[in-house]
C-alpha cells in the first residue's frame, strides 16, 4: 500500500454530511490521485481522515486491478435451425398481409 500511496497526490478536504463538528471542522475527507492512469478515488464516509486514506487505497487498489484483467473476447452466439424457421414464416406472414392490404383487401388469386 506504500507503494502505491507513493504513486498518488493525496488531498484532504473538508467532508460535508452527516458527523456533526466532528466531521465538518477538519478535513477528514481524502481524494487520491493516481499520476500513471490519472485514476481519482475519493472518500469521504468516516469522521477520520486515517480511515478514509485506507479506505480510499482499498477503492483505488480495486479499480487498479479491475483495469488490468483481461476481458475475453465475446464469442457472438448463432441462431438455432428452430429459430431461423419460426424468423422466416414470421416473414411470409407479414409479406401476406402486406401483399392483401396493397391489393386493396381483395383477394388475390394464386393462378393471375
Amino acid at each position: 500500500m506504500d507503494k502505491l500511496l507513493s504513486e498518488c497526490d493525496v488531498t484532504t478536504f473538508r467532508a460535508s454530511g452527516p458527523g456533526g463538528q466532528h466531521r465538518n471542522r477538519r478535513e477528514s475527507g481524502v481524494r487520491l490521485v493516481h499520476r500513471p492512469t490519472g485514476i481519482v478515488v475519493v472518500a469521504t464516509e468516516r469522521r477520520s481522515q486515517h480511515q478514509n486514506k485506507a479506505v480510499a487505497l482499498e477503492r483505488l487498489a480495486l479499480r487498479l486491478a479491475e483495469r488490468r484483467r483481461v476481458r475475453k473476447k465475446r464469442v457472438p452466439t448463432r441462431a438455432t435451425a428452430g429459430g431461423r424457421e419460426r424468423r422466416l414464416k414470421e416473414k411470409q406472414v407479414r409479406a401476406a398481409v402486406k401483399t392483401q392490404r396493397a391489393s386493396g383487401g381483395r383477394r388475390i388469386r394464386e393462378d393471375d
